[in-house]
């Protein structure tokens, strides 16, 4: 079983590890060749006569550079110069750094990314699905999923979570509807499913890939959240030890590589041809990778495989229980946890408190505390426990809900009817890529109810489809279409 629910513990701040206070490691006792190679070209320069045309920061205004820095500036390249090898064909210093990574997360072949998950979701999407090829997916996918829908012209056949009504959000996938699905339904080639949610709740992904093995259909789990789970047995069980085919990571997101870096992995047993997915990255993936966001994957895995770096995943988990517990007592704040009968993801905390909506939360603690949370939602706000922050903060946090949970703040009448968690079921008309290329205008929202919508619209954060081209717009929707003033639909 690869869900594991974290329990409760008297914590206090004697129990916590302080990022402080764990000991700096020797950054070369950390072998990191991309990294490597990146120091050489910066410190052995050459004159240049090629792309970036800024020539290491020498060609840009110099407000810019004063802001972002001329070593980040001069580090900004692509492949193919100075023996850091290229992407596609993997070669150099690159090829060695994926090498490290497939080592890492235990994957037959690991693919970095500068295109974000989304890339590499276009990308399995066009390699591995056909038009018309049904596709069981969970209808929580990240938007990238249904574009690969639309670029290959396959048919998802969704699959809805649960619905955790008291939050407002999605909840985990049955294996047990899953099976039903299959069984209905032999045509079904491929099951994609997102774990964890973006809220932090898992899914039994062994007991789904084991329905998936039963009825011979591969397994894409898109883990762009759960980048840190290899690293810790603490937190739930990686996708890749599963039984999944392909695996998606984030690492951007809670492993500390750059903004729209990612990895792409293709699991040791996968029924997947890795060069079929490799010539799509290559169709789809820019030419120009910037290194700074490669370089950035090689640092996170080698930090994360590092002593510092998995000692830094235990506090992250440590500062979540101490924080999870803490806000629990606090009287008209609640907590998604275990009491809830729900599996997660401890170091995702999603919270609520009595009177006031998930945005209105937001703006409070942003305008009159200087706090920034990850995102809110209908009921509540989703806070991470990330490897870079200390207990310190998470105490600043504490007094701010503490004095926002005694204070008489009204929630803002102006988002009342206003819904941002979208949890309608689809009428499904045609398939997505049909409606896409079909005939379409731009009709005001209140007028396209009963149309057929032909775009995709959802709302990021987290992703997750309002309307995908192909469906019904009916009266339910218009809650979630409040940032919108007409949709695309199909001419009648």
């Amino acid at each position: 079983m690869c869900i594991i629910i974290m329990k409760m513990k008297n914590y206090t701040n004697k129990n916590l590890i302080s990022f402080k206070q764990v000991d700096e490691y020797d950054s070369s006792s950390v072998y990191a060749p991309l990294v490597n190679a990146m120091r050489s070209y910066k410190e052995n320069p050459c004159t240049g006569f090629h792309i970036p045309g800024h020539n290491r920061g020498q060609g840009v205004l110099k407000s810019f550079s004063s802001l972002i820095g001329m070593d980040a500036l001069s580090l900004d390249t692509t492949d193919e110069f100075d023996n850091l090898g290229t992407l596609f064909p993997s070669t150099g210093a690159i090829d060695e750094a994926q090498k490290l990574a497939s080592d890492a997360f235990g994957s037959k072949r690991t693919f970095f990314l500068t295109g974000g998950s989304t890339i590499a979701n276009l990308a399995l999407a066009f390699a591995l699905t056909r038009p018309n090829d049904k596709i069981a997916i969970g209808r929580n996918c990240h938007r990238s999923v249904l574009s690969g829908m639309i670029i290959s012209g396959a048919n998802p056949q969704w699959i809805m979570p649960k619905k955790l009504d008291d939050w407002a959000i999605y909840g985990a996938l049955s294996p047990v509807e899953l099976r039903e699905k299959l069984e209905n339904d032999s045509n079904i080639s491929l099951v994609w499913v997102t774990n964890p949610t973006y809220e932090g709740v898992v899914s039994d992904i062994e007991a789904i890939s084991r329905v998936c093995h039963e009825f011979d259909v591969p397994l894409i789990v898109d883990e762009a959240h759960g980048c840190l789970w290899n690293f810790s047995d603490v937190l739930p069980k990686p996708a890749l030890k599963c039984g999944a085919d392909a695996v998606v990571h984030s690492l951007h997101k809670t492993g500390g590589s750059m903004t729209q870096s990612s990895m792409l992995h293709i699991s040791q047993n996968s029924r997947f041809d890795v060069h079929k997915v490799e010539h799509a990255l290559k169709l789809l993936h820019t030419t120009s990778p910037s290194l700074l966001l490669l370089t950035s994957l090689d640092a996170a895995r080698a930090y994360l495989s590092s002593r510092v770096g998995r000692s830094a995943i235990e506090n992250a988990i440590d500062n979540a229980l101490y924080f999870r517990e803490r806000a629990s007592k606090i009287s008209g704040v609640k907590v998604l946890n275990a009491l809830s009968n729900v599996a997660f993801d401890v170091t995702k905390i999603f919270l609520k408190v009595d009177g006031l909506s998930g945005k209105r939360l937001e703006s409070i603690l942003e305008l009159d505390f200087s706090i920034e949370i990850e995102s809110a939602s209908d009921e509540g706000i989703l806070i991470l426990s990330n490897i870079g922050n200390t207990q310190d903060e998470f105490d600043v946090l504490l007094n701010a809900l503490e004095k926002i949970a005694s204070s008489n703040y009204p929630d803002l009448a102006y988002l009342e009817g206003i819904k941002f968690m979208p949890l309608t079921a689809p009428r499904v008309v045609m398939t997505p890529r049909e409606a896409y290329f079909s005939k379409k205008e731009r009709v005001k929202k209140e007028d396209s109810i009963g149309r057929i919508c032909a775009e995709v619209i959802a709302l990021c954060p987290p992703g997750i489809s309002v309307l995908l081209p192909g469906e019904l717009i009916t009266k339910e929707h218009l809650p979630y279409l409040s940032d919108f003033c007409e949709i695309d639909v199909l001419v009648k």
